[in-house]
């Protein structure tokens, strides 16, 4: 049965909104598989088949779900059963791609791809609709996704204290002669365990490892003295995604990294403080950069200050140099500059949500360097 907070994160009226925002794209239809977009417009988490499920939304008609026969339960009890939406399921001996064209008459000029449609899937909807030509879903959607309503927001609040949690528990697994994959695996069943359905991914970069952005678990173990940056996310029941990145010391950390930490700190919180409406993404990037590079680190802050989530731990808006959209409440996106200098690095990542009058932080927990041991 649909839940009062299902019914919120995933409102009927937001199929109108698609339908309205695909005309105004003068596109015939968007055609969306199984991914954030399906699941943002109908709750349905539909599985990543060879079969296709597709729910197609002309900009002039009624929206409806084709979906393989076997899978036909589970669109029915998932929120997309809810919504009003008919569901057109599909046999093994049908052509899903003609059913899908047949049911769009007089065949549209242009239609919306999923931007994570397989390109196989692509190439059959180009084959049974030559005449249409194929433009990415996600600049459709983009404006709906974007603006999270009070229920996402809500969501991802969630999210943030779960991951909150996990990073309260980090002191009881790190410790020197570990490694950073035994660290790793405790970490990813704390995420588990505090309420997510997902582990997205895991981050212990131990020493020089650590000036790595998106370095992988390893089997370097985990030395005295040695900062250890600890970046971690998971996916909740809802849908919606955590991200949040934290630092330790096993034992009293390296002068050089203390006079560098201590930069970052104030470059994060300035720019947290600098989120507000009309602010550009831009400008909150370059509210930590500047001070970054004033302490001498300019090079070594080599990624943008931040990335939206929601539904995807990476989507719009991106915090960086370059975009001059200006914010707007609702808008959900992390807050991460970084400074690697090689023997070591360090990251402060808080996801902020923008309010009418500034922001509101997912994360809460201490962002200065917490010493284990």
């Amino acid at each position: 049965m649909e839940t009062d907070v299902t019914t919120e994160l995933y409102p009927r009226e937001r199929l109108g909104r698609v339908r309205e925002a695909t005309a105004k794209a003068g596109l015939g239809a968007v055609l969306l598989t199984p991914g954030p977009d399906l699941r943002y417009v109908t709750g349905y988490d539909a599985k990543q088949l060879e079969r296709l499920t597709c729910l197609v939304v002309p900009a002039d008609g009624e929206a409806f779900l084709v979906v393989p026969r076997l899978e036909l339960p589970a669109a029915q009890e998932s929120p997309a059963g809810s919504l009003g939406v008919e569901l057109v399921p599909w046999d093994e001996t049908d052509d899903p791609y003609a059913l899908v064209a047949r049911r769009l008459p007089g065949g549209p000029a242009s239609v919306g791809v999923a931007d994570r449609m397989w390109a196989v899937m692509a190439l059959r909807f180009r084959a049974a609709m030559p005449g249409a030509e194929q433009v990415a879903a996600g600049g459709v959607l983009r404006e709906l996704r974007m603006r999270k309503s009070a229920a996402e927001v809500a969501a991802l609040r969630e999210a943030g204290a779960a991951i909150d949690r996990v990073h309260r528990r980090v002191p009881e697994f790190l410790r020197a002669g570990r490694t950073e994959r035994e660290v790793g695996r405790d970490i990813a069943d704390a995420i588990i365990a505090e309420g997510h359905e997902v582990v997205d991914f895991v981050i212990v970069g131990s020493g020089p490892n650590g000036a790595n952005p998106h370095a992988e678990l390893s089997d370097r173990v985990i030395g005295e003295g040695e900062p250890v940056v600890v970046d971690i996310g998971g996916t909740m029941p809802s849908g919606y995604c955590s991200d949040s990145t934290r630092n330790y010391c096993v034992g009293e950390p390296p002068a050089e990294y203390a006079a560098y930490f201590a930069v970052l700190e104030e470059a994060q919180r300035l720019s947290r403080e600098a989120v507000r409406p009309g602010v550009t993404p831009e400008a909150v990037d370059a509210a930590a950069r500047d001070v970054i590079a004033a302490a001498g680190h300019g090079e070594h802050f080599f990624h943008r200050t931040g990335h939206g989530i929601g539904l995807e731990s990476h989507e719009d808006p991106y915090i960086v140099a370059g975009n001059r959209e200006p914010l707007e409440p609702g808008m959900a996106f992390s807050i991460e500059p970084g400074i690697y200098p090689g023997p070591h690095g360090a990251r402060i990542e808080d996801i902020v949500v923008c309010t009418e009058d500034g922001h509101e932080p997912m994360n809460v927990t201490e962002r200065g360097l917490v010493v284990v041991g």
